[in-house]
């Protein structure tokens, strides 16, 4: 019997992303796989139902979905939706395999529901940074949607245009924009405000970066300070001492009081948001500026910020926005599902499920199989034994 791959509604508040999207499902049905639907799941993202059952996809109550599915495909998985997300859990079966975000590094209460309830869980956030992997990076794929709008909030918010304006009325000075971080949000970030005509800075502690930052018209900001070791071998940002973010602080607050517009990205998975900007930093901004803290979800890469809230501090205005690829669902769910769709040819062929485990994606991704803890760097961040549990395996 072919394999059937379920996408319920999402129950996360605010949430209008769909993890599969009715051409992805055309795209599993190349690789033999059925699909089934909750109904109306996909209604905020712009996708009807009629447009997924065109595909050949099921259309089916919740309960349905997860009982004919073998595998469950959601933008947030438990670790991501702890409080809406538990009932499902009562439908979930053993064996079945759960694909998602899941927060892993932080989720112990939820990570081990899962192991009670026998799933395989697959993290999103885990897929290894390796190019074999890019074409599934669904954390690059979210973070280029957050970049693009974080720079649109901005430009609403500030009381100024971005581009210089030569008009009758005199010359209009371009607005001045940094962004601190130059991961792939914060490189989205560059070339939408270049795009919007805005002088644009930026810097980040991996001088690594400084070609990709230049390549896209900004200035790259160089402080005197030593950072070696930033990044961790798979590519993900390392938390870096107090003593450096503190001198960091100190050399950045001359830059940032020139800025009309800053937006900060720096996140290390599985931590709290680094301080990068204090509040005495902020202050020296002028009064309309306009700070964007897409690291808000992480308690904030500034002092000021107030996670899903918009505050006005001195006349500047300290936005902490929270899930703003939700923000852009057509979109988002359209890079997530091809995502999703990229992982799962590694483990559907011919409409049958062959989960090899010592391949690299799925060894790095796998955070449960069965009544087992597999991925070693969750066990060591949630103080778990990766051994097997009572009840049995998969």
């Amino acid at each position: 019997m072919a394999v059937t791959v379920g996408v319920p509604r999402e129950t996360f508040p605010g949430e209008r992303r769909v993890a599969l999207t009715p051409r992805a499902v055309e795209a599993l049905a190349k690789l033999g796989a059925g699909a089934i639907i909750e109904d109306s799941a996909g209604v905020e993202a712009g996708f009807s139902n009629d447009l997924y059952t065109a595909k050949g996809a099921r259309i089916a109550d919740r309960a349905d979905v997860f009982a004919q599915a073998d595998i469950i495909l959601q933008v947030r998985a438990l670790g991501a939706n702890p409080e809406a997300g538990r009932p499902d859990v009562r439908l979930m079966r053993p064996g079945q395999i759960v694909i998602g975000f899941g927060e892993p590094l932080t989720a112990a209460p939820e990570i081990m529901e899962l192991l009670r309830a026998g799933v395989s869980h697959f993290a999103m956030e885990l897929v290894p940074r390796i190019t074999r992997a890019q074409s599934m990076d669904a954390l690059s794929s979210m973070a280029t949607i957050a970049g693009y709008h974080a720079v649109l909030m901005a430009a609403m918010t500030l009381p100024k245009m971005f581009p210089m304006l030569m008009t009758a009325a005199g010359t209009i000075t371009a607005a001045r924009a940094l962004i601190l971080g130059a991961g792939v949000a914060g490189l989205q970030a560059i070339a939408t405000a270049r795009r919007l005509g805005a002088v644009v800075s930026a810097y980040d502690i991996r001088s690594a970066v400084k070609e990709q930052i230049e390549s896209l018209g900004a200035k790259f900001v160089v402080l005197d300070i030593e950072a070696g070791g930033a990044e961790d071998k798979g590519g993900y940002a390392k938390a870096m001492g107090e003593d450096f973010y503190r001198r960091q602080r100190e050399l950045l607050t001359e830059v940032i009081r020139e800025q009309d517009v800053l937006i900060t990205t720096a996140a290390v998975p599985g931590k709290k948001a680094p301080i990068l900007v204090t509040a005495e930093m902020a202050s020296a901004m002028a009064p309309g500026s306009v700070i964007v803290d897409i690291a808000a979800e992480r308690g904030g890469n500034c002092e000021l910020t107030h996670p899903g809230e918009t505050i006005v501090h001195h006349g500047i205005n300290v936005m902490g926005p929270l899930n703003l690829p939700s923000t852009i669902p057509y979109h988002a769910s359209q890079m997530y599902a091809s995502n999703l769709v990229a992982l799962l040819k590694l483990m559907v062929n011919k409409g049958e499920l062959n989960m090899n485990r010592e391949d690299e994606i799925i060894r790095e991704t796998l955070v449960t199989f069965g009544k087992e803890v597999v991925n070693p760097r969750v066990s060591e961040a949630l103080g778990l034994t990766p051994v097997k549990q009572a009840g049995g395996g998969n």
